[in-house]
């Protein structure tokens, strides 16, 4: 990714401004929603589509979440541990809460969770108070999505 993308990250930003002494504190989440068994390959996806329309890094990233229904799925334990970051799950009354911050909807999701994106509520849930989504989820061939949300306020 090229250096001007980085900056374009409102997370990679406060990151470098902690480096230089000023005492930001922003968070970086990637939310994600999956189909039960999808692959670390599509999760990989989905987080790269996101990390790419945000000009974000994976260095950025200070935490994955998704619900609790989900956080035993193979493929998001493997990418937390290829990614050495904590794959949290807030509770569903957070999820709730969020969910009227959601950009997009999914019928699917909807009938599913009670959520209209689980990628975006879990994002913004686990940011917590005052988080902001970076964009809509991004898909991965139907199997994942990904959302990216962060505590640093917009420009």
């Amino acid at each position: 990714m090229s250096p001007e993308q980085d900056q374009r990250c409102p997370a990679a930003a406060a990151r470098q401004a902690r480096a230089a002494g000023d005492m930001g504190d922003a968070t970086l989440v990637a939310g994600f929603g999956c189909r039960r068994g999808a692959p670390a390959e599509a999760i990989a996806a989905a987080l790269d589509a996101a990390l790419h329309d945000a000009g974000c890094t994976l260095a950025a990233l200070t935490a994955l979440a998704t619900s609790t229904a989900k956080a035993a799925e193979p493929g998001l334990q493997a990418m937390a541990a290829r990614l050495a970051l904590p794959l949290t799950t807030p509770p569903d009354a957070a999820l709730a809460a969020a969910a009227p911050a959601c950009i997009t909807a999914s019928p699917r999701v909807e009938a599913l969770t009670g959520l209209p994106s689980l990628a975006e509520a879990a994002a913004l849930a686990a940011a917590g108070p005052g988080a902001r989504l970076l964009g809509p989820r991004r898909s991965a061939g139907g199997l994942a999505t990904c959302a990216l949300a962060t505590t640093e306020p917009a420009p």
